[in-house]
């Protein structure tokens, strides 16, 4: 997510949609001399991430803060940041270029925009996985109901256009994990597991799924994680540009 991204010459950064502090993290690590001012729309986030970031140690102390604010009314100073980075924040708001226009109002002109989002078509599991992928396409049609775009990452370029960003890099980026990497590819599977399972209750609740094919998730995944020659395969869209 963050191959290719510079931030070099940024002194302030503006994160948008921080959550629980997770990136926030990353970001401190790989530009020392880079503070943060990170916004969240969930309070209950806000909370888990200045608790992970006070924990931090003295590295940290001093170059960050969190507010609580929505993405499309951003409460931060004209100029104040020069940069920005949002990471799995569009796919879950009604408007992606009304937040790709506040934050053009609110960052310097130049200032660079990283964006990391999701292209949720490009799921392939093997061994081939029927109520996998039906839980999928349930789960994808669940986040447009709630206003949100499962497929947002694919539309980058065209949102940062019609904006005015300048400079639009967009590349698509895979992952593809087989036998060539069995540690590897146990792990993220059983993150991929908890990632969809996290979704059951919401979706239960909905009436889009059956308990039935939650439980025929469960063993397709524990299936594919046993198998020698599974394969993993999920593409995102990184998208950089520039405030026109």
């Amino acid at each position: 997510m963050h191959a290719g991204a510079s931030f070099q010459g940024v002194r302030t950064l503006l994160e948008v949609g921080c959550g629980v502090g997770a990136q926030t993290e990353v970001l401190l690590r790989r530009w020392p001399e880079l503070s943060i001012v990170g916004v969240d729309v969930s309070e209950a986030n806000l909370v888990a991430a200045r608790e992970h970031l006070e924990s931090l140690g003295p590295s940290a102390t001093g170059r960050w803060e969190l507010h609580h604010a929505d993405a499309a009314d951003l409460d931060v100073e004209v100029g104040r940041c020069d940069g920005a980075w949002l990471c799995w924040v569009l796919e879950h708001v009604p408007d992606p270029a009304r937040v790709l226009a506040e934050l053009a109002r609110v960052l310097k002109p130049g200032s660079p925009v990283v964006v990391n989002e999701v292209q949720n078509a490009s799921l392939f599991l093997s061994p081939y996985s029927p109520a996998t992928l039906a839980y999928w396409t349930a789960f994808n049609e669940h986040q447009c109901e709630l206003g949100g775009d499962p497929f947002v990452g694919a539309k980058l370029g065209n949102l940062l256009k019609h904006v005015g960003y300048r400079d639009i890099h967009t590349e698509v980026r895979a992952v593809l994990l087989d036998s060539r990497a069995p540690q590897e590819r146990a792990a993220f599977l059983t993150y991929w597991t908890d990632l969809l399972l996290s979704g059951a209750p919401g979706l239960l609740s909905a009436e889009r799924v059956t308990q039935e094919q939650v439980q025929g998730l469960e063993r397709e995944l524990s299936t594919v994680g046993s198998d020698p020659d599974a394969v993993f395969f999920y593409a995102f869209v990184h998208a950089r540009a520039r405030v026109g």
